[in-house]
């Protein structure tokens, strides 16, 4: 015959073992799911290469360095004369579509039909940067 003490021991061991699993993986999930990550990228362009409706904004501009990454991606950009390929920094935190979203819609973004590059030109001293951002989020199992 079972005794209790012999079976109570066991079931809460087993008992305290599938509750810290579910706390651990409840944390682990709202952490995951609620970071988002964004890229901003920039590259030098010729002045000849400015579509002639699209607005330059120059980089001392407040709305430019309001938003976080984006002087490093021109300086970056700028550094290494990126014109074959974007240079880039990424934001991975909470909020950092918000970025993507500012870029978008406080700057004078233009949206490329085939010619030029997507993105909000820049007047960078004697240069021009074609800057850009794009939003990555990062889900864990199926959304319903």
């Amino acid at each position: 015959m079972i005794r209790g003490r012999d079976v109570a021991l066991p079931l809460l061991a087993v008992g305290t073992a599938v509750v810290a699993g579910y706390v651990l993986q409840s944390e682990r999930a709202r952490d995951v799911s609620a970071r988002t990550r964004a890229d901003i990228g920039a590259r030098v362009v010729d002045a000849s290469d400015i579509p002639t409706d699209a607005t330059v904004v120059d980089v001392s501009s407040r709305r430019l360095r309001e938003l976080p990454g984006v002087r490093r991606a021109l300086e970056r950009a700028v550094h290494v004369d990126a014109r074959d390929e974007w240079a880039n920094v990424t934001l991975e935190r909470t909020g950092a579509w918000d970025v993507v979203d500012a870029l978008r819609r406080s700057l004078p973004y233009y949206d490329a039909d085939g010619t030029g590059y997507n993105g909000v030109y820049v007047r960078y001293g004697d240069r021009f940067v074609v800057l850009d951002a794009i939003g990555w989020a990062r889900v864990e199992g199926p959304i319903q």
